[in-house]
């Protein structure tokens, strides 16, 4: 959306894609979100232990269902979101230049896990040797990421860094003796969400936490509410819309993210959540994850643990004077006019201008 908003005063711009129609000046072109028979996993899961990736991505009913959608339309550029997209965007391209978009490092993203180790890694590296290389511009989220697309594949990807439209919000007052954090983001089990409430217990009086989370996994969500339950300090709270989040969270004091490095992409992270707490004018806590610590450092935002435990983070924290955390959200409210859409996406607008 922040692409959408970009380009759609200047440009007249189709978005295709899942659910219905944003709210922009656009052209929309829906595509189901697909609903898929067990026989009918059996059988792509067959595909993907025999590295027959071609087969099965173009089998995918919402690459069917693209190319159909897509038949017949002309375009001056085309914007791929990911790299799933970009095989079905080169073959509707009719030769016009295509740009990706590449939010994560494909072949590493969930590499934590074993099955996905043994069926989509393959695929995904696949689909990045063949087509990475006719895509006519690039971009990522982060330089650890770009990187690595480089060395294993030979693209040069512009960075634009995953950053909100600058908010103008102010810096909530500090309330003497209390700090409040938050975190916000996905039940993802794979980011053991359940550090930062253990780390709650290694922590005084002063400090409480609320957790924003999407439900994506109820059965992980339930495991996390029952971890929490004999704390009191600790509360769930309401999720809302993205464009709402950093008002939402301006009245905390710390944005809280602790993601143990348990694969590529979140060895590298530097994800949307970090500029949301710049955006909403917190002092923020990190573990030692390179890329948010580096931009941490060079703005004053806030405290980087020593590592990624619970005792580590409680450490960090509890260092912190009211007047440290007035000092982190007034760095925070210099940075937010930097750390913004309005920068990084001139970056795109003149990858886009070129490429036209």
């Amino acid at each position: 959306m922040r692409q959408v908003r970009l380009l759609e005063r200047d440009f007249r711009v189709t978005v295709s894609g899942f659910g219905p129609k944003p709210d922009a000046e656009i052209y929309f072109l829906e595509i189901d979100k697909p609903r898929t028979s067990f026989v009918q996993k059996g059988i792509w899961a067959f595909k993907l232990l025999l590295r027959l990736s071609e087969s099965y991505y173009w089998s995918l009913p919402q690459v069917q269902q693209g190319l159909k959608t897509l038949e017949g339309q002309k375009f001056d550029l085309l914007v791929a979101n990911d790299v799933a997209a970009l095989p079905l965007v080169l073959r509707v391209s009719g030769r016009r230049p295509v740009l990706i978009d590449a939010h994560e490092y494909s072949p590493g993203e969930f590499e934590d896990k074993w099955l996905w180790r043994l069926l989509f890694a393959p695929y995904y590296y696949s689909l990045c040797s063949r087509y990475l290389p006719q895509a006519a511009a690039m971009t990522t989220v982060c330089k650890g990421i770009a990187d690595e697309y480089a060395k294993e594949f030979g693209v040069n990807p512009k960075l634009i860094h995953n950053m909100p439209f600058d908010q103008h919000l102010e810096p909530s007052p500090v309330l003497p003796g209390r700090v409040r954090l938050v975190h916000h983001g996905s039940t993802i089990r794979s980011r053991h969400l359940g550090v930062m409430i253990e780390m709650m217990s290694h922590l005084d009086d002063r400090f409480t936490l609320d957790l924003m989370l999407v439900e994506t996994d109820s059965a992980y969500m339930a495991e996390l509410r029952d971890i929490a339950r004999g704390d009191p300090r600790i509360s769930f709270v309401e999720p809302v819309p993205l464009e709402r989040i950093c008002q939402r969270i301006n009245g905390y004091d710390v944005g809280l993210f602790l993601l143990p490095p348990v694969n590529f992409n979140y060895r590298f992270a530097l994800p949307n959540k970090f500029f949301e707490f710049v955006q909403a004018r917190l002092a923020v806590a990190i573990g030692p994850s390179p890329e948010m610590a580096a931009l941490l450092e060079d703005y004053d935002l806030g405290v980087v643990s020593r590592s990624f435990e619970p005792r580590a983070m409680a450490t960090a924290l509890s260092g912190l004077s009211d007047r440290d955390i007035r000092r982190y959200k007034a760095a925070a409210n210099i940075a937010a006019r930097e750390l913004s859409f309005e920068v990084a996406g001139r970056v795109l607008r003149e990858e886009i201008d070129r490429l036209i």
